[in-house]
């Protein structure tokens, strides 16, 4: 049985993975407002992604008997001095995320909480694939002048992206 401080820990991520769609939207507003439609469509398919996480903990809360509670968000980050930056804040943001879902796990370890742990398994090995991404971007980003023909090539392979959520999760 999922204790009420785990419940009610989980929740908080429920919503924090919901607002981490809403910074993502808003980075994408950025990039579509810089006529950048590839970068915008990563950010998109990223919030898609967010709401995904969110609602797989949805799911496990209501498959664990716990109700889940929904609560207002705060008003993301809206600008962004380019696009270097807002791949910066969106990394800073993950690195915020993966520290989050390893406070879950060990709040699930004290408790013993065995299906929790596992449960967030899929979290963690996430959250590598996140920041390891990020990561690249952003060096990829770093070596690349945003006039050049290579950011432009960036941009249309982000237009690429999609999401289609994991036949394993």
């Amino acid at each position: 049985m999922i204790n009420e401080t785990l419940s009610q820990a989980l929740n908080d991520q429920l919503n924090f993975e919901f607002y981490s769609a809403h910074v993502y939207l808003a980075i994408a507003a950025y990039c579509s407002g810089e006529s950048l439609d590839g970068f915008a469509n990563f950010f998109i398919v990223q919030a898609e992604e967010e709401r995904f996480h969110a609602m797989k903990i949805y799911k496990y809360l209501n498959d664990r008997g716990q109700r889940v509670k929904l609560v207002g968000m705060s008003t993301p980050n809206n600008e962004y001095s380019s696009i270097q930056d807002a791949f910066q804040q969106a990394y800073q943001h993950e690195q915020e995320v993966t520290k989050r879902i390893y406070h879950l796990s060990d709040l699930a370890l004290n408790d013993r909480e065995h299906a929790t742990i596992q449960f967030l398994k899929w979290f963690i090995d996430e959250q590598v694939e996140e920041e390891s991404m990020f990561d690249s971007i952003i060096n990829k980003l770093k070596r690349i002048d945003q006039d050049s023909n290579a950011f432009f090539m960036l941009d249309n392979e982000f237009a690429q992206r999609t999401f289609v959520p994991p036949t394993n999760a």
